[in-house]
């Protein structure tokens, strides 16, 4: 039996959690049937090139370290439940909608926040999401905030792979 592939955006966001935790979830489903599944954790971070000043200049934390620890945490949180699933982690210097273009293209399916930081309230899906959405070439999946919540995680310099 081949094996299942579900790439996950997270963006340390309330949405990109319930997205980790239900793919996740899924891939513990898939094991107890036979069917061997890989869950791929996927944070995208880029520079802002107009912060002032640059981080580095002011001793603050490297992105990429931080996107890094964004995307241990959530995995941690979503591994609580099921112990047994192996998740990979990946955290790439990139648009966070490229990021999800390149993982993607091998996937069997994608698995993203309906929102990630910076969502509209009005708005069905974020922008990363909806592009994503409109451009896979896998099927995709988007988790909802629960009805009613607001992601209060603060959004530093990473960017989420996911809208």
């Amino acid at each position: 039996m081949e094996t299942y592939r579900m790439i996950v955006g997270v963006d340390g966001s309330e949405a990109g959690q319930r997205a980790l935790t239900w793919a996740v979830g899924e891939a513990a489903r898939r094991a107890r049937t036979g069917q061997p599944c890989n869950v791929e954790a996927i944070t995208a971070w880029e520079v802002d090139p107009l912060e002032q000043p640059p981080r580095a200049i002011v001793g603050l934390p490297d992105a990429g370290v931080s996107a890094q620890e964004v995307l241990d945490g959530a995995i941690a949180r979503a591994s609580q439940t099921h112990p047994e699933v192996s998740v990979a982690a990946e955290v790439v210097q990139a648009i966070p909608y490229e990021a999800l273009v390149r993982a993607g293209d091998n996937a069997d399916l994608l698995v993203l926040g309906s929102h990630g930081h910076n969502h509209g309230h009005l708005a069905v899906v974020g922008s990363v999401t909806e592009g994503r959405i409109r451009n896979a070439t896998c099927p995709v999946l988007v988790i909802p905030l629960a009805y009613g919540a607001v992601s209060t995680t603060p959004h530093e310099s990473t960017t989420a792979a996911q809208g």
